[in-house]
């Protein structure tokens, strides 16, 4: 009894077996094992990419923390795929703003470039400086900060100063012979240097649509599949 009693568990069992093999699912071998992760694409540091302003800033008017705002005048790109597309968005803001003194300092402005807006309204975190402006006209960059500096105008003072020496020559010349010429000369000259002393430096003006070549700080990852060449239309309803 013993011995039929075992044969039949034994045969109970190999049938549960059977059914559950055949109950099971066929494994798939086209299904990935597991999901695959977001397609990205990476714009290293040191790139170079050129902006036009959107706005006029002037050393005159600008105060630290001013927003900047520009656009990228031409697309970027990496293995034969457009990363930044053109028209896309930079905005920025002022970190320093210096006007030019009376007798010494030049006017300065530091801006630094903190986000990527794409057409499609993605977007991604930056860190970018100004590399240079080939659309500003007598300025140049002061640091690796991406200072733009004011050039210097001390020719023009001191050509100003000589201006009214010789004024004040000729006057002096005029009303009282050789020595008032001497005379006018020289307070001709203490004029045109105190003119000079109480005018400012020439300040740093940037027109809209000024040239600006900003360059990335650090590796940007952005999300391949979010990048897009099309703007958003946002329609209201009023």
């Amino acid at each position: 009894m013993r011995i039929r009693a075992a044969s039949i568990w034994v045969l109970l069992l190999a049938g549960i077996a059977i059914a559950a093999a055949q109950t099971s699912p066929p494994p798939n071998p086209a299904a990935p094992a597991v999901e695959s992760e977001k397609p990205t694409l990476t714009i290293p540091a040191g790139t170079r990419v050129p902006l036009s302003l959107k706005q006029a800033i002037s050393t005159k008017t600008a105060k630290d923390g001013d927003p900047v705002y520009a656009e990228t005048a031409f697309p970027y790109v990496v293995n034969d795929r457009v990363v930044i597309p053109a028209g896309t968005y930079i905005q920025g803001r002022i970190e320093r703003a210096q006007r030019g003194g009376h007798v010494k300092g030049r006017a300065e402005v530091l801006i630094h470039f903190t986000s990527m807006i794409y057409p499609n309204g993605y977007t991604v975190m930056l860190g970018g400086s100004v590399e240079n402006t080939p659309g500003a006209e007598k300025t140049s960059m002061k640091d690796s900060e991406g200072t733009i500096r004011q050039d210097s105008d001390a020719g023009k003072k001191a050509k100003e100063a000589a201006g009214g020496a010789t004024t004040g020559a000729v006057i002096g010349a005029v009303t009282a012979g050789g020595k008032g010429a001497g005379i006018g000369a020289g307070a001709g000259g203490v004029a045109g240097l105190a003119v000079g002393m109480l005018s400012r430096g020439a300040d740093v003006r940037l027109e809209p649509g000024a040239s600006i070549e900003m360059e990335i700080q650090r590796e940007v990852t952005v999300d391949a599949s979010r990048i897009s060449a099309r703007r958003e239309v946002i329609v209201r309803n009023d």
